[in-house]
């Protein structure tokens, strides 16, 4: 579980990274299963204003994949659980970050609250997202910056910036003037927990390594959306233990709820 000073940082700062939160067995099967054609097969391009694109690959329910377990396992629920507060806790969705060597492209300023706002969520405070990184995350290959403290300025208004959402630049530039730019540099293992309304960004990867990650957004079950179909995030999760990952037999991606683009393009108009 995350100690008391991590806590505290992350309620200050917006976020908090997490060195070798997972063991390098560990990621290696989970870099596996990432590269799997299940997860490939189901990816969809976003593009950034200059056209670069970005892959992912999201779905909503935690099975007993490889990825399941990962977003399932005590470690993960217990520090959300220390990061949230009283209230059960349940897996929204995860997603798998493939930010390619040289074409790789970029994620505008934006906070996740501003898409999932629109998703009918009533309090932010009950939801977070959890970076694991596959392999490492430079700020040669496009790692994720942030704007330290910006979580306490409450949610911008969003608009669309290639087929993506940013937040409104007039408040994102007077945000930069006041607070302190970082980049959140990891190595494959490290956890980066991050405020729904933290800003943050990433430019293209315009080096010759590739980026790639796993995001698990989390929520508590009180916090029930009243435009969001899919009930994943407000059923609480079944723990399973730290070591189901080492342990499991089951590598491939099962799930069955993968979100397509012109869904991903559906929810961020509304």
């Amino acid at each position: 579980m995350l100690s008391e000073l991590q806590t505290q940082a992350y309620h200050r700062d917006g976020y908090v990274q997490v060195p070798q939160f997972f063991s390098a067995e560990e990621i290696q099967i989970l870099y596996q299963v990432a590269t799997d054609e299940s997860v490939g097969k189901n990816s969809f391009d976003l593009n950034d204003q200059d056209g670069k694109k970005t892959k992912l690959t999201l779905w909503f329910h935690a099975g007993d994949d490889s990825f399941g377990l990962m977003s399932r396992c005590a470690r993960m629920v217990g520090s959300v659980q220390d990061l949230l507060g009283p209230g059960e806790v349940c897996h929204f969705h995860s997603k798998v970050m493939q930010k390619a060597p040289r074409i790789g492209g970029a994620w505008e300023w934006h906070q996740d609250y501003g898409y999932w706002y629109k998703n009918g969520f009533l309090y932010p405070e009950a939801m977070i997202s959890v970076m694991v990184a596959l392999t490492d995350a430079t700020i040669e290959n496009g790692c994720l910056q942030v704007l330290k403290g910006t979580h306490k300025m409450q949610r911008f208004e969003h608009a669309f910036a290639g087929e993506q959402q940013g937040a409104d630049m007039d408040f994102v530039q007077e945000a930069e003037k006041v607070s302190e730019l970082v980049y959140c540099e990891l190595k494959a293992g490290d956890a980066l927990f991050f405020h729904p309304n933290i800003l943050h960004r990433s430019e293209a990867n315009l080096s010759d390594t590739a980026r790639w990650s796993v995001i698990s957004a989390y929520n508590l079950a009180f916090n029930k959306p009243f435009r969001e179909k899919n009930d994943s995030c407000i059923t609480p999760v079944s723990v399973v233990p730290d070591e189901a990952i080492l342990t499991s037999g089951k590598r491939m991606v099962e799930q069955v709820d993968f979100l397509l683009k012109e869904k991903e393009i559906t929810l961020q108009v509304k």
